[in-house]
């Protein structure tokens, strides 16, 4: 279909018939030269005719008939589908070195679509564009619009269907009893309970839907028990392998857009599909909101530690002003009288109370500061946070191909190995060696790592969120 609206530039560039062109049209006579002219120009921008007379806009006819200095009403009485607009049809197709598109030019085309595009890109504009850019390389005039609308509907579905029962195909009956379990929102009943009434509950496909929620230490454990949930099913890492992740996210969202029972109505190729791509790009989407949880529960805990401190030393604190000013004045009496009593010598200059406040100032700001709030972050995970790292360490493995990291990466799977364990004394050897190498990995790379916790997110930000998905 040709814009509606073109300015004079875009006119000119694309309509004005240079010389050789002119010629051609000039022996025809009347409303055909018109009608050669935007035949021969529309073929030469789109290589292809259009579809009816009132497809072209009247600025584009204008525009025509003033370059051929006729009038444009002379356009009325070319006959677009006559004898005459055939012969010009044919002539431009030759000039052009284009052929009309045959049955088998359009089979082909289909083939072409399901094999080399549909796997990475099924938006309907954009595979028109490519297939009219495809008849274009080919030199082949394009059906008309309807028919390669509907050559392209028709690929796509033939695309879905071979890709749906392939994916069926390699899904064990395991696998597919799992993803049934999610879809089921019946309670199991016994006899007596059925003669009564049916109940329902809410379903598992409902609760992998659901988002983080607060952060917390209950939202992270229920997000790694969705993980956990997913991974139950027992798809495999390589199920798309080589396919597109924008089709596949394309059947994600369609999936979690429909209720457990319509899915439930789909015939078992498309909704065993639908469900896989849920579930793997779930994972991954579960795996990436375990590491953004981490990150701001770790940020709570300092947060709060800093408040707690800091409301702790507000009734102390005072700062004081004119600090140098103060020190260099107490430098000057002690190096003019080093034998000097303080109370005599450095008491008059700067009092006590000055004094007091200096070292306050400095408890609440200088390390013995940083020292308590580490104390406090360290109290809040070892009393409350702590259970998380085992779940996380469970769920999630941590890989470097970086020498310098190979020695904590070892202390994790030494953590995580002894993490189930009983006994407190491997536990607290485990977390010892770990914050040991995180202690030389924060002086080698200047991160601040203390606790295994931040360490993770710390990891989590390096590696850029993509985990392995065991």
């Amino acid at each position: 279909m040709v814009k509606p609206n073109w300015d004079t530039e875009e006119l000119i560039e694309n309509w004005t018939l240079v010389p050789t062109e002119l010629e051609l049209v000039r022996n025809k006579v009347g409303g055909n030269q018109i009608g050669f002219a935007l035949f021969l120009k529309h073929f030469q921008i789109f290589t292809y005719f259009p579809d009816e007379k009132s497809s072209i806009p009247q600025i584009i006819i204008s525009y025509i008939a003033n370059q051929l200095k006729i009038p444009e009403s002379s356009y009325s009485d070319y006959d677009w589908q006559g004898r005459t607009a055939k012969v010009y049809r044919v002539k431009i197709r030759r000039l052009f070195n284009f052929r009309v598109a045959t049955v088998q030019d359009s089979v082909e085309m289909s083939d072409w679509l399901i094999k080399e595009v549909l796997p990475h890109e099924q938006k309907f504009e954009s595979l028109v564009e490519t297939v009219y850019q495809r008849w274009r390389e080919l030199q082949i005039e394009p059906p008309t619009s309807g028919r390669i609308e509907r050559l392209i509907r028709s690929a796509i579905s033939q695309y879905e269907s071979d890709f749906c029962y392939h994916t069926l195909s390699v899904l064990s009956k395991e696998t597919l009893a799992e993803i049934d379990i999610l879809l089921t929102t019946e309670h199991s009943l016994n006899t007596e309970e059925k003669q009564d009434s049916l109940k329902l509950k809410t379903s598992e496909f409902a609760f992998l839907k659901t988002d983080p929620g607060p952060v917390g230490l209950e939202s992270f454990l229920t997000e790694i028990e969705k993980l956990k949930r997913i991974r139950s099913i027992g798809l495999s890492l390589n199920l798309f392998a080589g396919v597109s992740p924008k089709l596949i996210k394309t059947y994600r969202h369609r999936a979690a857009t429909e209720t457990p029972y319509l899915l439930r109505q789909h015939p078992p190729a498309i909704r065993y599909t639908l469900m896989a791509a849920f579930c793997v790009q779930r994972a991954q989407e579960i795996t990436d909101n375990l590491i953004e949880l981490l990150m701001s529960i770790i940020q709570r805990i300092g947060t709060r530690a800093e408040r707690r401190i800091n409301k702790e030393l507000v009734s102390d604190f005072k700062e004081v002003t004119g600090k140098t000013n103060i020190l260099f004045r107490i430098a000057e009496v002690a190096v003019a009288e080093p034998s000097g009593v303080i109370e005599k010598v450095i008491y008059p200059v700067v009092s006590q109370k000055t004094l007091k406040d200096l070292v306050a100032e400095y408890k609440a700001t200088g390390t013995a500061y940083r020292q308590r709030v580490h104390t406090v972050m360290r109290s809040s995970f070892a009393s409350h946070y702590r259970r998380l790292i085992p779940q996380l360490l469970e769920v999630l493995e941590f890989c470097s191909n970086n020498d310098i990291h190979r020695p904590v990466i070892q202390a994790l799977e030494l953590l995580k190995k002894y993490a189930q364990s009983k006994s407190l004394r491997l536990l607290r050897f485990g977390r010892g060696l770990l914050s040991s190498l995180l202690y030389n990995q924060q002086r080698r790379q200047n991160f601040c790592v203390q606790s295994p916790l931040p360490f993770v997110a710390k990891w989590g930000n390096i590696m850029g969120h993509r985990l392995h998905y065991p």
